[in-house]
């Protein structure tokens, strides 16, 4: 292809085509039918540029005509309720369902190394000593103690919307730290486990475990969940990195970037159910059997509707990415 005389020959549709986008009053029907047309021809040349002499200046500009001359024909689809729907009874299952595969061992083998460490931090008092001078610990493990005083100590409402944005910042970071090979995820991972086990252990050795689980449960099945999720599909994300299976790298991790941030959405609304029941079930006066009640009802309640609605989106083709049309284009394509 000689680049001169193509561009002699089509330099004078795109000047034309750049004309009617600049154009802020509203086009009249001939003018909407020449966009169009001009448009479909932009795209035909960018395609014939792109496979037989790509020249990094003319493709940049005709692909920034190309794109806009997309939106100006295609327009911007509004948002509806039925997005919302859509995406909380399929999108968002069916992304956590697809994805059981890494957060389900995740939640296993965490699960596994928080008890070691608990046991291993029960059975030594030096391990202990490291947490703290046995006064403090003495005052974090007593009867009304700091363990059992940090759930009631602040009011309901803030003390709910506190724990939920604190948790939803650790559920984005893993999502969104995932493509870096899964390590932050991993140290994320550690530092929620260590939390959980330094509880557990201190707890265990007062001899008050049974309190303590009384008041992790009613919250912690749905919230441990959660960043358990986050956590798989954080380490996912970064193993499409080093894997990106068929797929080329680029889209591989378009998509699977796009599933996860659509399931950070979806998981902040799992963990403001997580906080309501931390910031008023928990602290509450129920009997402690009433209140592992509850949380172990939310926790099922969670996985039935990531089996049922899940798994029936995935079976009739549902992945959790955005809809095909909301997809940007990898290639220009003709109205």
């Amino acid at each position: 292809m000689d680049l001169d005389v193509f561009v002699t020959a089509h330099g004078a549709e795109w000047d034309r085509l750049e004309t009617l986008l600049r154009r802020r009053r509203r086009l009249t029907g001939a003018e909407a039918d020449e966009l169009v047309v001009l448009y479909q021809r932009t795209t035909t040349h960018l395609s014939l540029l792109l496979s037989s002499a790509p020249d990094p200046a003319l493709t940049g500009r005709l692909t920034s005509l190309v794109a806009r001359a997309r939106s100006k024909v295609t327009g911007a689809r509004p948002s509806s309720w039925r997005d919302a729907a859509r995406f909380f009874t399929a999108s968002f299952p069916a992304a956590v369902y697809r994805l059981r595969r890494w957060w389900i061992p995740t939640a296993v083998l965490s699960l596994a190394v928080a008890a070691l460490m608990a046991w291993w931090i029960a059975a030594h008092p030096e391990v202990q000593s490291t947490l703290g001078a046995p006064q403090q610990l003495r005052e974090m493990t007593r009867p009304g103690g700091e363990y059992e005083a940090y759930y009631s100590n602040h009011p309901a409402a803030a003390f709910a919307a506190e724990v939920w944005t604190n948790n939803a910042q650790a559920v984005a970071l893993c999502l969104v730290l995932g493509a870096f090979l899964g390590l932050p995820v991993l140290w994320v991972l550690f530092q929620n486990m260590l939390n959980l086990a330094a509880g557990l252990g201190l707890m265990s050795s007062a001899g008050r475990l049974d309190t303590f689980l009384g008041l992790l449960i009613p919250h912690g099945l749905l919230e441990l969940t959660a960043v358990f999720v986050a956590a798989g599909i954080g380490l996912r994300l970064g193993w499409t990195v080093i894997d990106p299976g068929p797929r080329t790298r680029r889209t591989a991790l378009a998509e699977e970037g796009r599933t996860a941030l659509g399931v950070a959405v979806g998981l902040a609304a799992v963990l403001f159910v997580s906080g309501i029941l931390e910031g008023f079930v928990t602290p509450s006066g129920l009997p402690t059997w009433a209140r592992i009640t509850i949380g172990v009802l939310a926790e099922l309640a969670f996985l039935a509707y990531v089996y049922v609605l899940g798994g029936r989106a995935v079976r009739a083709g549902e992945t959790g990415d955005v809809d095909t049309t909301d997809r940007a284009a990898l290639l220009p394509t003709a109205a």
